[in-house]
């Protein structure tokens, strides 16, 4: 039992580690992105008229669905896509939770999207992510060559003169 392992190890996959520039990178991104912010608090006015709002969120509810339909997919063929895909569904989920209730034009109107997101898109959020946690932790328990990103070169099999060319 040589080493000390840290209990994040536990969870990880031997020796992965993210390249190093995704740190600083997306550090700087998330440090730029607060004067930006307050920039926008400012600047942009409380209300906005928006042509083709109808086509943005009958949009967004169809990429939604087929997420939702991703994440039963890969459920139900144990794909090791879930995790993505529940990751990707509760995130959808959080976003359309927060625009439904802040684009609320009347008082009914943010009544059931207070109920929705609370009642649904929440729930449903925190599902996904907990199936997405139980995924990845499953990834790691699972033997990783069920995960094969590289395509095994297979032995060359006699063909017995197949590749012949005739006369």
């Amino acid at each position: 039992m040589g080493g000390t392992r840290t209990p994040g190890a536990l969870t990880e996959p031997a020796g992965w580690r993210p390249p190093r520039w995704v740190v600083p990178l997306f550090g700087l991104a998330a440090l730029l992105l607060v004067p930006w912010v307050v920039l926008l608090v400012f600047a942009l006015p409380s209300a906005h008229r928006a042509a083709h709002w109808d086509i943005a969120w009958a949009g967004f509810d169809v990429a939604l669905a087929l997420l939702l339909l991703a994440v039963a997919v890969a459920a139900w063929r144990r794909s090791a896509w879930l995790e993505g895909a529940a990751t990707a569904t509760a995130t959808l989920l959080f976003v359309d939770a927060w625009f439904d209730v802040l684009t609320s034009s009347t008082r009914a109107e943010l009544v059931v999207s207070i109920v929705e997101a609370a009642f649904v898109e929440l729930p449903l959020a925190a599902l996904c992510l907990l199936l997405a946690r139980d995924a990845e932790r499953g990834l790691y328990v699972q033997p990783l060559n069920r995960l094969r990103l590289v395509r095994e070169q297979q032995e060359a099999v006699p063909s017995h003169g197949a590749d012949r060319l005739s006369a």
